[in-house]
């Protein structure tokens, strides 16, 4: 699992890196808006197809890892991962909502007011409570067919790979606020 989890790692942060270049990018002084703006939709359009493309690799990925970790039988694995498959369907749809969030974030970051930082946390929580919702009812489906403790360990690995892959994500992302935090102490300084 040492392996595979520094494996999962480098795979898992490709998309966080992706998403933050974009956050990092609207972080940055705007130029003249007729120069960037073809520039920047076409870097949006590149960063959804890349992120689009890593979502894949990621969940393929994943799907190996918990291979690895569950240990299934034949006649378990028959029972799980159709199970798992509708699962992870139903969790990349659900995560269509994060991503949204976090590239209106992005897109945001440099205007960012309090009406829209509440509005983004808002969502945030939402998602979050929806992600709980989805991986308990799936608890209870795995546990149904599998029984408590593979269910159990199902609940314990993909909380784990969820963890990292938050966190990746998480960290990547400029905090909010720090732009107007430098803008003022830039010209507390010179003033």
């Amino acid at each position: 699992m040492k392996v595979s989890g520094a494996i999962l790692m480098v795979v898992l942060a490709l998309p966080a890196l992706v998403i933050a270049a974009g956050a990092q990018e609207n972080a940055r002084p705007a130029q003249a808006e007729d120069q960037t703006a073809p520039a920047s939709e076409a870097t949006d359009k590149n960063m959804q197809e890349y992120a689009e493309l890593m979502r894949t690799n990621i969940r393929q990925r994943k799907a190996q890892i918990m291979a690895e970790v569950m240990q299934l039988s034949a006649a378990d694995a028959a029972k799980f991962w159709p199970i798992y498959n509708e699962y992870d369907t139903a969790l990349d749809r659900l995560s269509d909502s994060k991503v949204a969030n976090i590239q209106e974030y992005a897109r945001t970051y440099n205007q960012m007011t309090n009406d829209k930082a509440d509005e983004l946390v808002h969502n945030m929580i939402v998602y979050q409570r929806q992600r709980a919702e989805l991986i308990a009812a799936y608890y209870e489906k795995f546990k149904g067919k599998l029984g408590a403790i593979t269910a159990a360990r199902f609940i314990q690995v993909e909380d784990q790979l969820l963890l990292i892959i938050d966190l990746q994500i998480d960290s990547s992302l400029p905090i909010v606020g720090q732009a107007d935090m430098k803008v003022a102490h830039a010209q507390g300084v010179a003033q």
